[in-house]
């Protein structure tokens, strides 16, 4: 909002250095700025009004470690601090008129409300269960459905294949702002009629410039370009990204890039092997419908998971939240998508500016949960969370990286579902059940070993990173 107010002053007033606000990098900066301040500044009084009110954590100590036995009666549900901290920072410097910073936003703000349900029936019902777990599934795959029918069907997300190398990017955008657009990422992108006041004389004597101008004037009866308004109608803004970029690919959602091999782009119509019997775009959008719901609740439960000794799953959060940020605004530039022959995802790359918001907002909640931790996220945080880093994965083409980006939380998932069956295993053929881990997930195995939770923390901060480092290794080692 502030972005939208200081841009309107900037074309009233002509105010010097405003332009500035207009850059994606400036205003992600902004947005991790105003996210650690607000995380430092709400989490002291949160974690104070927590206390009073005796909002604490009910901690297994004897099945853990007496390490633990100390964090009973932490104050928990402090996954607010983080929610806040992402969402007024987004809505404050980012472009709300772009359908991926809003449907990241609702899927963060719906995942939070379905742990802040969860968390209110452990701390309030004194339901060490807290919601049932049909209902939090029904919650998870009801936020799957509606990522994946908005970007199936919603015409932001419709990107193109191509990358725009026949166009020369500084002319391209040089005649687009002539015509009142910033450039061409937002010509691609947005919808709905515009009004623009081009320049008095202004001559081109390229395609790009013959193409916009042509459409442009035929849409308004032949009218020349004067001082008046010229308007710019969503059919006209339509006709001239077609012509400039090519048609919209209507296969463009349910394919990915796909790691290790250049130039392949991984179908999901070509999964089952049933594209010859049934409409591709059919089968491709209920195999990437799948796809959807089972990363969204994946990774949501994987993060869950992870979080369960200080400042593992917001540090860890952090660190695959800048990777996926970068990812975000390389796919969203045409130069850097064509160099590193990544799908170009026209404006993916304002999802920097949440994806900044989200990383101030847990380096911001490690000031108070890092060790020892004075308030827990508990599963309002941590499923938010999941919830986020799943669906950026889905936006920038990148949930076959999953393993490898979100490594540590795959490991902890894995380590769980190893324990889980095999101790079920032996249960039925030994009649006695045995585990592989000392405790699941891995962090408590660690700790039953005898290692420090600092330590397991920052050593699985050092993976953390070294797993992104390898997924941006993967556009180069093709």
């Amino acid at each position: 909002m502030l972005y939208y107010l200081l841009d309107w002053l900037n074309d009233l007033y002509d105010l010097p250095g405003f332009g500035v606000f207009r850059y994606i990098t400036f205003r992600a900066i902004l947005s991790i700025i105003f996210s650690l301040i607000i995380s430092v500044l709400i989490g002291k009084k949160l974690i104070d009004l927590l206390r009073k009110n005796l909002i604490g954590e009910v901690v297994r100590s004897k099945d853990i470690g007496p390490d633990h036995a100390s964090k009973a009666g932490t104050p928990t549900m402090g996954g607010l601090i983080i929610l806040a901290s992402i969402l007024i920072p987004t809505l404050l410097w980012g472009d709300l008129r772009n359908g991926y910073v809003w449907l990241i936003l609702l899927g963060t703000a719906w995942m939070g409300v379905i742990g802040f349900v969860d968390d209110y029936i452990k701390v309030f019902k004194k339901d060490k269960a807290g919601l049932k777990g049909k209902f939090k599934l029904a919650g998870q795959l009801g936020l799957g459905l509606i990522v994946a029918g908005t970007m199936l069907f919603h015409p932001d997300f419709m990107g193109r294949r191509a990358h725009l190398t026949a166009l020369n990017r500084v002319e391209t955008n040089a005649v687009l702002e002539s015509v009142g657009f910033r450039n061409a990422d937002e010509l691609i992108g947005i919808n709905g009629a515009k009004y623009v006041s081009p320049p008095d004389g202004d001559e081109y004597a390229n395609i790009a410039s013959y193409t916009v101008r042509r459409i442009v004037r035929q849409a308004n009866g032949g009218r020349r370009f004067e001082k008046q308004k010229i308007e710019v109608t969503a059919e006209s803004r339509k006709l001239i990204a077609s012509e400039l970029f090519g048609p919209r690919d209507r296969s463009f959602i349910y394919t990915t890039d796909f790691p290790f091999f250049k130039e392949y782009v991984f179908n999901y119509s070509k999964v089952f092997f049933l594209d010859r019997i049934i409409d591709p775009a059919i089968l491709g959008r209920i195999v990437y419908l799948l796809v959807v719901l089972f990363i969204v609740t994946a990774v949501s439960n994987a993060v869950n998971l992870t979080d369960g000794i200080d400042g593992l799953a917001a540090g860890t959060t952090a660190i695959v939240g800048a990777g996926l940020g970068v990812f975000a605004y390389v796919s969203g530039n045409q130069v850097f998508a064509s160099y590193l022959n990544i799908s170009y995802i026209p404006l993916s790359a304002e999802l920097l500016v949440y994806v900044a918001a989200l990383v101030g907002g847990c380096l911001g909640f490690l000031w108070y949960n890092s060790y020892p931790a004075q308030v827990f996220m508990g599963d309002t945080g941590s499923l938010a969370l999941g919830g986020a880093i799943g669906i950026l994965s889905l936006m920038v083409k990148k949930e076959l990286l999953i393993p490898i980006l979100c490594g540590v939380f795959f490991a902890e998932t894995l380590s769980v579902i190893i324990q889980v069956s095999y101790f079920r295993y032996t249960r039925k053929k030994y009649g006695e059940g045995r585990r592989i881990f000392r405790m699941a997930p891995l962090h408590h195995h660690y700790e039953k070993v005898g290692i420090h939770e600092s330590k397991i923390t920052m050593r699985f901060f050092l993976v953390a990173v070294m797993l992104v480092l390898i997924a941006f290794a993967t556009l180069k080692l093709r």
